[in-house]
């Protein structure tokens, strides 16, 4: 029998940053639950102490960076500014951690075979992010930058606008990016009943 770490967490941490290793290197249909025991230098026994199959372990991963991602969404919506800037700085931090950081795990869950993970953490998503923007909608209303009269509604739609870039970013052709994002931001300003050129979506392509 393997032997248990002190700290269980140690040792699932070093799984889940071997198996993320892997998927990205060989891709996830590509790693068996032999090649990261083995990537480890551990015996196949030790794995299952931690975790029942392959999948879980890509849950596992998602459910890591969601956390990543929650937090960083938290730290900026306690800042000072505006909350036109929010909402911009909101969905740059969704992309970006979705197709800058964590590209290879999207593109895992893309998969027709693992749509039941995406649907799942989409639904996770949403409810994490859902207190945090009527937050940002409830500020920008009481400073008048947001002309507001359904926040449950305009929430909805964030969140629709949200979805479809997730989703269609990693197709669209580099040279219809900006185009792209110039079009959400005109439909957020909608949504608000913002003026135009108040919400700004600055990702790297633009830098």
């Amino acid at each position: 029998m393997a032997r248990v770490p002190q700290d269980p967490q140690i040792r699932v941490t070093e799984i889940l940053g071997a198996a993320e290793y892997l998927f990205t290197a060989k891709g996830y249909c590509g790693t068996t639950i032999s090649d990261i025991a083995r990537h480890m230098g551990v015996a196949q026994g030790m794995f299952y102490y931690y975790f029942k199959s392959k999948e879980e372990i890509l849950e596992s991963l998602l459910d890591r960076q969601m956390s990543y991602f929650v937090s960083e969404v938290k730290d900026m919506v306690n800042t000072s500014i505006p909350a036109s800037e929010k909402i911009g700085r909101l969905f740059q931090i969704v992309i970006s951690n979705i197709h800058d950081k964590n590209e290879a795990l999207f593109r895992i869950v893309q998969d027709e075979h693992n749509l039941h993970i995406k649907t799942k953490i989409a639904r996770q998503s949403r409810i994490a992010l859902t207190p945090l923007i009527l937050e940002i909608i409830e500020e920008g209303s009481a400073a008048q930058e947001f002309t507001v009269s359904h926040p449950q509604v305009s929430l909805d739609y964030l969140l629709f606008t949200k979805e479809f870039l997730i989703n269609t970013y990693h197709v669209t052709p580099d040279e219809l990016l900006s185009p792209c994002l110039r079009m959400a931001e005109a439909m957020i300003e909608k949504i608000l009943g913002t003026q135009e050129g108040t919400i700004h979506i600055i990702l790297k392509q633009d830098v």
